[in-house]
């Protein structure tokens, strides 16, 4: 492990198993880990074969959490221009704004901004456990007919259409990138970083994506 990396590694050591209560106390409607979410449809071993599948390895575990101290303070900042690419994004903002009169609904995406930023924190230190994949199931009903707008009693319209849930990762992980070399990394070490979070995105992505698939498909 070279040192820049074993740093970044130790200085996070202490926080990683308090970050997830401390986001549930702050953050309204954040559930990760909570007994009252249900069971994933998607099972451990259906994880391990997706992971495999997406070439995704221990070595991008590793640079995802490396990714973690580099990004912790840059929440606000990566949202900024995520928020503003959305808000540039009329086919993007109509999931954010009122089903009735088209206006964008400030309560609503600060509500979500807040989920969002703990999102990031989360990819970067995700556990791969059953608490992990029942959190990953419930963001993805919260994107369809199911559950969206019932987290934050939100008058949006009913369902993100699938074809943005997927065409968001590009955007999403092509922005993070310079983010991820603002704190001294190495060109390499941000390529690693970098390619931990393409696969780690659209690894949820795709587990999003079970509610939208017919039953039996997915």
């Amino acid at each position: 492990m070279k040192p820049f990396q074993f740093i970044l590694l130790s200085a996070t050591a202490g926080i990683i198993q308090s970050s997830t209560a401390a986001a549930q106390e702050a953050i309204p409607g954040y559930a990760y880990g909570q007994p009252t979410l249900a069971q994933a449809p998607y099972t451990m071993s259906d994880l391990a074969a997706l992971q495999k599948t997406m070439l995704f390895s221990d070595e991008d575990i590793q640079a995802l959490r490396q990714s973690k101290a580099v990004l912790a303070d840059q929440t606000d900042a990566i949202l900024d221009v995520w928020y503003g690419f959305v808000a540039s994004t009329p086919e993007l903002l109509v999931y954010f704004s009122d089903a009735k009169t088209g206006q964008a609904d400030p309560a609503y995406l600060a509500a979500v901004r807040k989920r969002f930023a703990q999102w990031i924190l989360d990819t970067a230190d995700a556990r791969f456990d059953q608490d992990w994949l029942n959190w990953q199931y419930e963001i993805g009903l919260r994107h369809t007919h199911h559950k969206k707008n019932k987290t934050d009693g939100a008058s949006s319209v009913p369902q993100v259409h699938f074809r943005y849930l997927v065409g968001l990762t590009i955007p999403i992980t092509t922005t993070l990138k310079p983010f991820l070399g603002n704190k001294g990394a190495s060109a390499e070490e941000v390529e690693k970083m970098h390619a931990a979070w393409v696969k780690a995105v659209l690894l949820q992505v795709i587990l999003w994506s079970q509610p939208y698939i017919r039953e039996g498909a997915f």
